[in-house]
């Protein structure tokens, strides 16, 4: 069994087309991406509004486009997107994941994933930073 950090992207981005772990500006994906590597897991990989699953060293262009904003059939695609991707690459049934995202990316990914675990959860914003910063 693998260990999977699903972190979500962030609003602040770079400019310019760079590694997706250098596109994304927030203090809280910032953080979120500090707390992941100090987890050691197999693998981290960011959760994407725009792209779907994207893994730390891809390079990407800046884009402006966030789960908010979509309907609920919209998201429920990116859902089935990002789970494909994740099949790909992980066991969605015995792997473990551990998601450092918002409810709206995890509610469309956990009705594919069985193991799972949200550290962040219930918190808000302001918390989720000193839960974080603390850990």
């Amino acid at each position: 069994m693998k260990t999977i950090v699903l972190v979500s992207c962030g609003k602040t981005k770079h400019h310019s087309r760079v590694s997706a772990r250098n596109l994304y500006q927030g203090s809280l994906f910032k953080k979120s991406l500090a707390y992941a590597e100090k987890l050691k897991p197999d693998a981290i990989y960011i959760l994407s509004a725009k792209h779907g699953l994207v893994g730390l060293d891809d390079e990407i262009d800046p884009y402006e486009k966030t789960l908010n904003k979509m309907g609920q059939s919209e998201r429920r695609k990116w859902g089935a997107l990002v789970a494909s991707q994740l099949s790909q690459r992980c066991d969605l049934s015995s792997d473990s994941f551990v998601f450092l995202a918002g409810e709206i990316y995890s509610k469309y990914l956990q009705l594919y994933i069985k193991i799972t675990s949200r550290p962040l959860e219930g918190l808000s914003f302001g918390r989720q930073l000193a839960w974080l910063g603390n850990a």
